[in-house]
């Protein structure tokens, strides 16, 4: 029988260290330590996949998915694991790029490590257009507030109504200071302002082109029919989720967005506490967004187009149940984030099963 190497990888920038374990051996027979570059490694592996069936592993980072697609070219097996789910020991205080491998090593051959999936290249650029998009909405706020510190700084405050609506700017356009420089730092905060606006509006535009592509339009018509979700929300949750039917059930979905209550149970004592907050941050906030329009009476959802009946009735459904639901915690006396979270969740299983009609 060909045994099985399992090959721990701590991936850096500059640097790779590899540990490898056959079959059970309780030390591992190879320890490398390579620069991160796509010959040595895949040298590295062709050696190892001649005399033993592998099995590679690395921790998600900032690195991205460039190890794995190298070892995918030479036709070697290797999953990237969730940073968060993998086990750590309180007494454990020695952290190396050597051990680091090692444990990867020990526990993925014990079946301890969660993967995630992985996106091919065209969704991986998807993904990366959105979380543009996230990054401009970002800069945008901040530069709001570079502008509103700057004037409260010199006495200037806007009293006539909220800040940012049509009359705001048009009283931030009237205004004039008597320093050359204050008026020099004025003029550039609101180009720069008026620049991410005007990017954030052409993303905004390339986005939906996508989003109603031949890849994407029949999801992103299902997802749009549930309140609260339009486009851009759509194409969030598609290009970070990418495969909804890898989840068995709802509840894997919730889980794996951390809108699931944490606990810390024992005995006869059982204790819950709020949201677990693991799993994709991104997708969980825009669960959280789209929640909110649930304080709102639902209206009736109809099918604007040939085929979206099913997604139809369980959009109405979900905005008649989801109303009810947000009000009754409300007027049991929760507050409105922890009754917006509950309704986030139960929206969650709503997608879940909207992305499962064939």
């Amino acid at each position: 029988m060909e045994k099985i190497a399992y090959v721990g990888n701590d991936v850096h920038q500059e640097s790779i260290s590899m540990s490898v374990y056959v079959d059970n051996a309780r030390v591992p027979c190879i320890e490398k330590r390579m620069n991160n570059n796509k010959h040595e490694v895949q040298k590295f592996y062709k050696r190892l996949i001649r005399d033993y069936k592998v099995r590679a592993c690395y921790e998600a980072s900032g690195n991205g998915y460039v190890f794995h697609r190298w070892l995918k070219e030479i036709g070697v097996n290797c999953e990237v694991i969730a940073p968060s789910l993998i086990p750590k020991k309180n007494g454990d205080r020695i952290k190396t790029d050597k051990r680091d491998a090692e444990k990867l090593a020990r526990y993925y051959r014990g079946g301890d490590l969660t993967p995630i999936h992985i996106p091919n290249e065209e969704e991986e650029s998807a993904r990366s257009l959105i979380r543009l998009r996230e990054q401009l909405v970002d800069e945008s706020r901040n530069s709001k507030q570079y502008i509103l510190k700057f004037l409260q700084a010199r006495g200037l405050t806007y009293r006539d109504g909220t800040n940012w609506t049509k009359k705001h700017r048009e009283y931030l356009r009237r205004i004039k200071f008597t320093g050359r420089l204050e008026q020099r730092i004025f003029d550039e905060y609101l180009l720069l302002l008026e620049f991410k606006e005007n990017s954030l509006k052409q993303l905004d535009h390339e986005i939906c082109e996508l989003a109603y592509g031949e890849e994407y339009k029949e999801r992103v018509k299902r997802l749009t029919v549930l309140k609260g979700v339009k486009e851009v929300t759509a194409m969030g949750l598609i290009t970070e989720i990418v495969d909804f039917r890898r989840f068995k059930k709802p509840r894997e979905l919730m889980a794996y967005l951390g809108l699931v209550p944490s606990e810390r149970s024992s005995g006869e004592k059982e204790c819950r506490g709020g949201i677990t907050k693991t799993g994709n941050s991104r997708v969980r906030r825009l669960m959280i967004e789209a929640a909110w329009h649930y304080r709102h009476r639902p209206s009736v959802i109809k099918s604007k187009e040939p085929g979206l009946e099913e997604a139809c009735k369980i959009a109405q459904v979900a905005a008649s149940r989801l109303h009810a639901k947000y009000w009754r915690l409300v007027n049991k006396g929760k507050c409105t984030s922890k009754a917006v979270t509950a309704v986030a969740r139960e929206l969650t299983g709503f997608v879940w099963a909207i992305m499962q009609i064939a």
